[in-house]
């Protein structure tokens, strides 16, 4: 199988990153992302991986980093 522009395989999370956060939800859940998680800078998060879960640490409503797992 490969990936296609609507799969999160082919989504690089660091394209998320300066987005307002109901942007960055809304462009990943288009994409193929089957969850989105916001988190704090700072937050402590389980080392869990689930796949087709995107991260996104967001601070003052803009997303600071991003990450898949």
């Amino acid at each position: 199988m490969t990936a296609s522009a609507s799969s999160p395989a082919a989504d690089d999370p660091a394209h998320y990153t300066g987005l307002d956060t109901d942007e960055a939800k809304r462009r990943a859940l288009a994409r193929g992302w089957t969850t989105v998680r916001t988190v704090a800078p700072g937050t402590m998060l389980t080392m869990e991986y689930l796949e087709g879960r995107l991260n996104l640490e967001v601070e003052d409503g803009r997303v600071r980093r991003a990450w898949s797992g």
